[in-house]
């Protein structure tokens, strides 16, 4: 039998799992993109220098070498292009359509509206803006260009700083939507577009980065009530039938403002950055990497349900609020033998770190277990009690 090959876009850290999950089912794994010092490809099978947003120049890269799926897993730019590429040859990926509209936030807000969900009101930059607002680009992932205005005078630098993070240089602006609840930003599942696998979280922040907007934090199980995740479920899975997505991971932000409405912020057919996937398969037992690569290779799925999770989780997401040289990471020793499971250190003494400004910037990760939800909130709130990020500069 011809072994399978896969196309992975992009050579970011959190492939690694992806292409150990793709070598267990016997795979050769394609790495693609145009940094060939990108730590995935020196554990892939053979890596390709293309530009991943370059969609017929990696159609004819996957042309060549006969692939037989293709992933865009936790690499933004990339999706749209996996897409492409599956249409074009055949393979298993959500419609290019859809994925078109759930790549550009503007297109995606609209498709909301016209389908009854809720959905924040948005503003062109000339009408009578209500304050506060949210600015951010159309198709930037990781919080980046974000930026909340809460008066006219500081509209102009947001929208500036959005499109400077945009690829296309479109940026949205819309009603800044106060939580009742924390949000939830987590990974899902579904199979011939049914949703088996829900999940969602708590998403943490620290107040005090240059973007209070990118995710410091991530905890399961959510606090949100039951019955708005219920509805959100429901929702959820009203859009997968309604664009038809298929057999796919996802990547989902969802809220339940004060307003008492819960609104599915964003919905992306990959597989969350911040090993979020990962911590998933500790905390609930099932491996949605592993079914991610099963179903882009057309190979049997492992069964899937709504998860329920082993204790409460949590990851914390490494960073420090100012650029300089790194030093040292120190882990209170009680609170490490109590509650750390993993700690995934990307940096060592010396190497330059960068300020706090998009989950880009992150240097590392922790995984953490505890008893109940409230310990595990209070140890998130109060991470300076326990961790000290030593950097010079």
């Amino acid at each position: 039998m011809k072994q399978k090959k896969l196309m992975l876009l992009g050579g970011i850290r959190y492939l690694l799992p992806v292409i150990e999950a793709a070598h267990k089912l016997g795979a050769y794994v394609i790495t693609a993109d145009y940094l060939p010092d990108n730590i995935a490809h020196k554990y892939s099978d053979e890596y390709v220098n293309v530009s991943i947003i370059d969609r017929d120049a990696v159609l004819k890269v996957a042309r060549e070498q006969e692939i037989d799926g293709i992933l865009s897993f936790g690499v933004d730019p990339g999706v749209v292009t996996a897409a492409y590429v599956a249409a074009q040859m055949g393979l298993p990926f959500p419609p290019l359509a859809s994925v078109e509209i759930l790549q550009n936030k503007d297109r995606f807000r609209d498709f909301l509206e016209a389908n009854g969900f809720n959905c924040p009101k948005r503003y062109r930059p000339t009408d009578e803006i209500v304050y506060p607002v949210i600015v951010k680009p159309v198709d930037a992932a990781g919080s980046k260009g974000c930026s909340r205005v809460d008066s006219a005078a500081a509209l102009a630098p947001a929208i500036e700083y959005a499109r400077s993070e945009s690829r296309n240089g479109r940026i949205i602006i819309e009603q800044f939507l106060t939580n009742a609840f924390s949000s939830s930003d987590t990974d899902s599942f579904s199979v011939d577009s049914e949703l088996v696998f829900c999940s969602f979280n708590c998403q943490h922040f620290d107040a005090t980065a240059p973007n209070p907007y990118t995710p410091s934090a991530y905890s399961w199980p959510s606090e949100m009530p039951e019955a708005a995740q219920i509805e959100l479920r429901s929702e959820i899975q009203r859009l997968i039938r309604l664009l038809n997505l298929g057999t796919s991971i996802y990547n989902i932000e969802t809220r339940v403002a004060t307003d008492g409405k819960p609104y599915i912020m964003e919905l992306s057919p990959r597989g969350g950055g911040n090993r979020l996937s990962e911590v998933l398969k500790l905390a609930t037992g099932q491996d949605l990497i592993e079914n991610c690569v099963r179903g882009a290779l057309g190979l049997p799925m492992l069964p899937m349900s709504d998860p329920v999770y082993k204790g409460s989780w949590a990851e914390f997401i490494v960073h420090s609020n100012k650029s300089g040289n790194f030093e040292s990471l120190e882990i209170d020793e009680d609170f490490a033998k109590q509650h750390l499971v993993q700690n995934d250190l990307w940096v060592k003494a010396g190497d330059k770190v960068a300020s706090f400004t998009g989950a880009n910037q992150t240097i590392g990760t922790l995984v953490l277990k505890f008893d109940a939800h409230k310990q595990a909130e209070k140890a998130l709130a109060n991470s300076s009690k326990w961790l000290r990020v030593a950097v010079d500069g």
